[in-house]
């Protein structure tokens, strides 16, 4: 079973910037696709950006496209999201999710993944 780990959640004021990581215990993650999900109260779980094997195609909610990165270091089984120019809106718990897809482009629904983060929270504040 494939474990994942997120990171850097925390409280930040409207317009600061967050950083998240998140490491796997794969051992082909090079071979995975990543994705990033959020989900607010009482509001289903939602797509937000999403990352093939290799790091070159990538994906993003329209809500997010501009101000937020993935990227990911293969070296390190890492996968980041970059939030910058944050919302309150953008308040909720993120998850970080895996896929082993060799042969897959980007995935984007929670359905496509078979591996999930335990999710940390962002607060964002006005």
């Amino acid at each position: 079973q494939v474990q994942l780990i997120e990171s850097g959640g925390g409280l930040v004021q409207a317009g600061g910037s967050l950083r998240l990581s998140c490491v796997s215990s794969a051992r082909t993650f090079g071979s995975y696709a990543m994705g990033w999900f959020r989900q607010a109260p009482g509001k289903e779980r939602e797509f937000v950006g999403g990352i093939n094997k290799s790091g070159v195609r990538k994906d993003y909610a329209d809500s997010v496209k501009g101000r937020f990165t993935i990227s990911r270091d293969n070296t390190k089984n890492t996968v980041y999201l970059q939030m910058n120019s944050l919302k309150p809106e953008d308040t909720a718990v993120y998850y970080c999710a895996g896929k082993y897809a060799p042969r897959m482009p980007v995935l984007t629904t929670p359905a496509s993944y078979d591996n999930w983060g335990q999710g940390t929270q962002v607060t964002v504040s006005s």
